[in-house]
């Protein structure tokens, strides 16, 4: 009987420290919302997959090329809105072109370690037949996350030529929203 009331008296102990070392609900601290993604937290580069490679070898219709963001760092950050997107052109006549927004909405995207977002840059190609002042060579892209300003420089992987509209109102080449 002896070893009965000590086992359930240790039993009690037991559950007791156990419920005295929990923590209320209403105590517990809310976890803290996720803050944007800097350019230090990600890494970015082209979609290099069949599907995602823009198709520059034709001149009929617009193509799409995909950047990607990857959140690098140990923790969870939002990208919303439109990266900045400056194209540098391969031509001495061709300077910088910084392309402009479409009217797509943008979404908030939470990217947790690891995660990847990306955007599509909606291009017009030319024929090399083009009259050089015409078109716009692209050779790299200086590519800045929402709401920052620091940005990555990527090499264009995917040669052809773009109709240049730089100075043009409703441009056929710009840019989408993140995850658009």
């Amino acid at each position: 009987m002896k070893n009965k009331l000590t086992a359930v008296a240790l039993a009690a102990i037991v559950v007791a420290g156990t419920a005295a070392a929990a923590i209320p609900a209403s105590a517990a601290a809310a976890k803290a919302a996720p803050t944007r993604c800097h350019t230090a937290d990600l890494k970015a580069g082209f979609a290099m997959g069949d599907d995602a490679k823009p198709e520059m070898g034709q001149s009929e219709k617009q193509t799409q090329a995909y950047i990607w963001f990857t959140n690098k760092s140990e923790r969870t950050c939002t990208l919303s809105g439109f990266a900045g997107v400056d194209m540098v052109g391969a031509q001495k006549t061709d300077g910088t072109w910084s392309l402009v927004r479409s009217s797509k909405a943008p979404e908030k995207m939470v990217l947790e370690q690891g995660d990847t977002v990306d955007f599509s840059i909606t291009l017009l190609p030319v024929d090399r037949s083009t009259p050089q002042a015409e078109k716009f060579v692209p050779a790299k892209f200086l590519v800045t996350p929402p709401n920052e300003t620091e940005h990555f420089t990527l090499k264009w992987p995917f040669g052809g030529q773009i109709l240049k509209q730089d100075a043009a109102t409703h441009p056929a080449t710009y840019l989408n929203p993140i995850g658009l």
